[in-house]
């Protein structure tokens, strides 16, 4: 029917005018401003959320329509998609970051950073990186231990295939797992930037010298692993 109709790709975009929701402009929401009292948004009455047109709608792939396909989560995509590769490889590769959770049409500016982190990282984990740097600065802030267990598995994903990583990081769960670490201080700010440990942590942590050794050091201690 989409060719019959000659809809591209472009129509089945709600960013794009030819699949938009005429109303909201494919935000799925209307905005009321109310003269003396903040604005209000409610549900776009016309197409009740879903953003696209009635006709784009109408357009069906194994009699699920562009919103159908949008509201599933990556988990319920996999066995969807599994014949069409290109696009169950990428949703094999967000199950493996951790986001199998995300719908396909989640919004970006909902994501949190350490979501969004994820989600550009997955461009990378498919192809070679053998001359590539990345630079993590604090990547941590904000994410659950069970986070930061997904993304040291990312960030070892990344050196299987050869890449580069720096981080600057303060969480000794990220710490413990480097190969290697320069410890800067002995205090923070202008008390600071002088190398006062460097080296494998799990080395380093046989003769603490600094404070974050130190902190290593009994940390590697709650769980047997010194």
């Amino acid at each position: 029917m989409a060719k019959e109709k000659h809809y591209t790709p472009s129509y089945f975009s709600y960013n794009n005018k030819e699949g938009t929701c005429p109303t909201c402009g494919g935000t799925g929401i209307v905005t009321l401003d109310i003269q003396f009292l903040p604005d209000m948004q409610q549900t776009c009455t016309t197409c009740h959320g879903d953003r696209y047109n009635p006709g784009i709608q109408k357009i069906k792939w194994h009699d699920m329509s562009i919103v159908d396909v949008l509201d599933l989560d990556v988990n319920e995509a996999i066995p969807v998609f599994k014949r069409v590769p290109k696009i169950e490889r990428d949703l094999q590769l967000l199950k493996e970051v951790g986001l199998d959770y995300l719908h396909l049409g989640e919004s970006t500016p909902t994501l949190s950073g350490g979501e969004a982190q994820r989600l550009k990282l997955v461009t990378h984990l498919s192809h070679k990186q053998d001359d590539t740097l990345f630079v993590f600065d604090e990547p941590t802030i904000g994410l659950h231990p069970l986070d930061v267990k997904v993304l040291v598995e990312v960030m070892q994903k990344l050196l299987d295939q050869g890449a580069t990583i720096i981080t600057i990081a303060h969480d000794l769960n990220l710490v413990v797992n480097a190969d290697y670490m320069l410890d800067l201080g002995p205090r923070g700010g202008e008390n600071g930037g002088q190398i006062v440990a460097k080296g494998q942590p799990l080395e380093l942590v046989k003769r603490p010298q600094s404070l974050t050794v130190e902190y290593l050091t009994n940390y590697l201690k709650q769980f047997n692993l010194d």
